[in-house]
């Protein structure tokens, strides 16, 4: 039987909510090993001028423990 840990990131991209999730993934893999899924909490904009600036999403990585 495996044991799993979450832990929570928080990534921004000046793209698209997908980007963000694609750069928190890959840094998430650089650290952490054994990373089975991530799960979306939450997102939300910053807005600068009446405009999207920035792209953020709160993620919850599962990686099992060795």
């Amino acid at each position: 039987m495996a044991v799993a840990r979450v832990t929570e990131l928080i990534a921004a991209s000046k793209t698209s909510f997908e980007d963000a999730i694609q750069v928190g993934v890959a840094r998430a893999v650089k650290t952490l090993n054994n990373v089975e899924g991530v799960w979306v909490s939450n997102q939300k904009c910053v807005i600068k001028n009446g405009k999207i600036d920035e792209y953020r999403v709160n993620l919850k990585v599962t990686f099992i423990l060795e």
